[in-house]
C-alpha cells in the first residue's frame, strides 16, 4: 500500500548541517548494514525528510537541540493534515529508527523518541486462523494422493510449524534443512539468517515428500530448490498462494486467507501455549520485539471474549 503524501505545511527549506548528514546516515545504514529494497529505503526517506522539515521550520539547527516535544509537535502536525493513524506510526517507526542511530553514533545524547507512543488505532490486530480451521487446512492436501499432495502437505505444515514468511518458505534449498535435528535455516529480510525448530508433524511429512514425492516431481531434472513443481522450477509465492486458496475452499473456510495468516496463527498459538515472547520473536525473524507483542495483544483480546461469555459476573 502507497503511502500518504499530502503537502507539508512547514515553509522552511530544507535541511541543512547535521540535520542533512543524518538524513544521508540512515539511507546508508538502510541499504547497506539493514539491506532494505530501494523502495522501502525511499519510504524511510520520505518520512524523515518532512520530520527534518518539521525540525528545521521551528530553528533547530543540530541533535542537540531537539526534544521529545518535537517529535510529539511533528505527530500531532500529521494528524492536522489528515494523515491516517496508521501512517502516523510508520513515521514514528522512521524516526525511531533515526534517533536510534543518532544515540549509537554518538551524535547525540539522548533518543528524543523515548516514551513516544504510537497514535492509538495504529496498530491493527492481525487475523488468523482458529486451531480447528488450521487442523481442517493441513489435513485438506492428504485427500489427493498424488506427488504434488504429499508436497502441498508438506509445505502447509511447515508454514504452521515454522511461522515462516512465505518467501522465506519458496526459497528454501534441500541443505537449508536438517531433519535429524529437526531445524531449519531461514533466510529473511536484509539476508539475515537464524535458526527455527521444525515440529515432529512437519518434519514427517517433509520427510516423506523427500522420500518420493519430490523425485517424482522433478523427474530426470535435477535441483537444489526444497519445493519444486512439476516443471522442475521452485514453487512461487505466487503459486502457493493459488494452492493454498484451493485447500481453504476445500477445507470450508469460507474467510479470505493468506500465508501470513498462518505466521500470525503460529505465534498466536504458541503464545497461548506459554511460549516465551523472546523465543517467538527470534523464531519470527523479528528485529524488533515491539512488533512481536502485537500478538500478545491478540492473545487478551481473545481472552477478554472467553470472559465475557463465560464468566458469571462478567
Amino acid at each position: 500500500m502507497a503511502r500518504e503524501t499530502p503537502p507539508t505545511s512547514e515553509a522552511a527549506g530544507p535541511p541543512e548541517g547535521p540535520l542533512a548528514f543524518a538524513l544521508d546516515l540512515l539511507l546508508t545504514h538502510l541499504r547497506v548494514e539493514k539491506g532494505l529494497a530501494a523502495n522501502s529505503v525511499e519510504a524511510y526517506a520520505r518520512d524523515v525528510r518532512r520530520y527534518l522539515a518539521h525540525l528545521t521550520a521551528r530553528g533547530r539547527k543540530d541533535w542537540g537541540s531537539v526534544t521529545r516535544g518535537d517529535v510529539q509537535e511533528h505527530l500531532a502536525h500529521l494528524l492536522e493534515l489528515g494523515i491516517s493513524a496508521r501512517s502516523q506510526a510508520r513515521a514514528l517507526s522512521a524516526i525511531r529508527g533515526l534517533h536510534r542511530l543518532l544515540l549509537a553514533e554518538r551524535l547525540a545524547a539522548e533518543d528524543a523518541t523515548d516514551e513516544v507512543d504510537a497514535p492509538r488505532g495504529s496498530r491493527r490486530l492481525p487475523q488468523l486462523l482458529s486451531r480447528s480451521e488450521v487442523e481442517s487446512l493441513l489435513a485438506a492436501p492428504a485427500r489427493l494422493r498424488t506427488a504434488a499432495g504429499v508436497r502441498d502437505r508438506a509445505m502447509l505444515e511447515l508454514l504452521y510449524a515454522t511461522g515462516l514468511r512465505v518467501s522465506e518458505l519458496v526459497s528454501l534449498d534441500v541443505n537449508q534443512v536438517d531433519l535429524e535435528s529437526r531445524v531449519l535455516l531461514a533466510r529473511g529480510k536484509g539476508g539475515k539468517e537464524r535458526l527455527v525448530p521444525v515440529g515432529a508433524v512437519a518434519a514427517r511429512a517433509l520427510r516423506h515428500y523427500l522420500g518420493g514425492a519430490r523425485s517424482t516431481l522433478l523427474g530426470r531434472r535435477k535441483s537444489r530448490d526444497l519445493f519444486v513443481t512439476p516443471r522442475g522450477g521452485r514453487m512461487s509465492r505466487q503459486g502457493f498462494f493459488k494452492l493454498l486458496r484451493r485447500y481453504a475452499r476445500a477445507a470450508g473456510i469460507a474467510r479470505p486467507i493468506s500465508p501470513h495468516k498462518l505466521r500470525h496463527s503460529f505465534a498466536t498459538h504458541l503464545l497461548e501455549g506459554g511460549a516465551d515472547l523472546r523465543a517467538v520473536q527470534a523464531m519470527l525473524g523479528h528485529a524488533d520485539v515491539t512488533t512481536t507483542e502485537i500478538y500478545t495483544h491478540v492473545d487478551r483480546s481473545q481472552a477478554r471474549r472467553l470472559h465475557a461469555r463465560h464468566h458469571p459476573r462478567a
